[in-house]
């Protein structure tokens, strides 16, 4: 425990000119007598730790010390080797960038320790694109990548609709979803206000690097602002509700064939079940049709009540399967 500590607080120290007894003890969760302590320990093995008294001192290293990255357990070296998803490295142009870091991260290492990266990704593989679907790297996706990070605005043309607008953007940061790329941008002042918006990379048609590095906004906190605006994404498209009654099997199934959250959430409001057992809920939904593909998996577990066209159009499905399946067997025996 104290080891781990004592390398944490060299760490700490190599990433700041000087720290204070108090940030030291907070960073380390411990008191500044034992800050002390630990200093002295560093100092008696060899490490050149330097108190400077007064109300500017602290802590520093002297002689631009530095250390190897001997003090990983394998754990914490497997975990470190899990931190790039190689797919999406090589789609922003940055593989050859990891490859180099892994070495010299791997270089640094104990010889114990030096087949993490192996056992890592023999443990662990990230596959982002959706099943049935060839993810397609778009095009453009390195020179936004390059503009993210080196903080650099851009203009780019972007398809909307059958139309292309322009825009002035400062790219902020890129999500992979399902295997979509997008852009969270702030748009320039005069065209948005200075709002963060998302845009996906492959409706761009063309992309700039254009002035000089933008300062970016030190509250912006990227998955933060992704999950908030891939629920309004989620919650924007149900622009219609339809009212069932599940039987007990229908009410575990089905989160399995709508959105799980939703499911939840019409499930939670819902009455008590009634005398034949089935709990009627509220479903926020897409469309009609899109009710009708959905609620169709669940077949007779689920009763739809509303609206009257969507219970006709179950109704009328009843009719075909039970014509389909009027004969005590297939057909010809």
């Amino acid at each position: 425990m104290r080891a781990a500590r004592l390398i944490k607080m060299v760490l700490l120290l190599q990433s700041h000119p000087a720290m204070t007894a108090a940030e030291l003890a907070r960073e380390l969760e411990v008191s500044e007598r034992t800050v002390t302590r630990d200093a002295q320990a560093l100092s008696e093995a060899g490490v050149p730790v330097y108190a400077e008294r007064g109300r500017a001192g602290g802590y520093r290293l002297i002689g631009g010390y530095r250390t190897r990255l001997t003090g990983l357990a394998r754990g914490e070296a497997e975990a470190l080797f899990l931190s790039g998803v190689p797919g999406a490295l090589r789609e922003m142009g940055l593989e050859d960038a990891a490859s180099a870091a892994r070495l010299k991260v791997s270089a640094a290492l104990l010889p114990s320790l030096r087949d993490a990266s192996r056992t890592a990704a023999q443990r662990f593989h990230l596959d982002a694109p959706n099943w049935f679907r060839e993810p397609r790297t778009p095009e453009l996706l390195p020179v936004v990548a390059d503009a993210v990070w080196d903080d650099r605005p851009v203009t780019a043309c972007y398809r909307r609709g059958q139309e292309e607008v322009v825009r002035e953007l400062e790219p902020y940061g890129l999500v992979l979803k399902a295997g979509v790329w997008y852009l969270c941008a702030r748009v320039a002042r005069a065209e948005g206000g200075g709002a963060f918006r998302v845009y996906r990379i492959d409706r761009f048609t063309a992309v700039e690097a254009v002035g000089e590095r933008f300062t970016r906004d030190d509250g912006f906190d990227l998955p933060a602002f992704w999950a908030e605006r891939a629920e309004q994404f989620a919650r924007s498209i149900l622009r219609a509700q339809v009212m069932v009654r599940l039987s007990e099997q229908g009410v575990r199934a089905l989160p399995h064939v709508v959105d799980a959250p939703i499911a939840r959430e019409a499930l939670e409001a819902a009455d008590e079940p009634d005398a034949d057992g089935r709990v009627t809920v509220t479903l926020p939904v897409e469309s009609e049709e899109v009710a009708h593909a959905q609620l169709a998996g669940l077949g007779p577990e689920a009763e739809v009540l509303a609206p009257r066209t969507l219970r006709d159009r179950f109704a009328r499905d009843a009719r075909r399967l039970a014509a389909l399946y009027a004969d005590a067997g297939p057909a010809g025996t």
